[in-house]
């Protein structure tokens, strides 16, 4: 699953989520990415966090962690696009996202449905 980072300042909100998202024992293969470089560019922006799902309740830990680090002050102008192999995506903002509708959005996500916002 790859998080986009919008809004706000999307490389410290990256950085910042892949942090908390490290801590969390529940999780696997939290990483930091980005598009290669462009030409006269001297490094890529670093805006995508990966996050490697598998069974047993990954996705519930997921949403509460995500939860929790909308509720993180200075978040409210923060967006997150979730893109799963395959490419649904969904988006996420934190300004109207609801926390009881977050683990239902991230499932559909990666069950196939087609892709909503909240």
């Amino acid at each position: 699953m790859h998080i986009s980072v919008t809004g706000g300042e999307t490389v410290a909100e990256a950085e910042s989520l892949t942090d908390w998202l490290r801590g969390e024992p529940g999780l696997r293969g939290v990483g930091l990415s980005g598009p290669p470089p462009g030409a006269g560019e001297m490094g890529a922006v670093l805006d995508t966090v990966s996050v490697a799902l598998g069974t047993g309740g990954g996705l519930s830990v997921l949403a509460s962690s995500l939860r929790a680090w909308f509720a993180q002050p200075r978040r409210s102008d923060v967006r997150l696009k979730i893109r799963r192999p395959g490419g649904v995506t969904v988006e996420l903002d934190a300004k109207r996202v609801r926390a009881g509708e977050l683990e239902a959005i991230l499932r559909g996500a990666l069950d196939g449905s087609d892709g909503e916002q909240a």
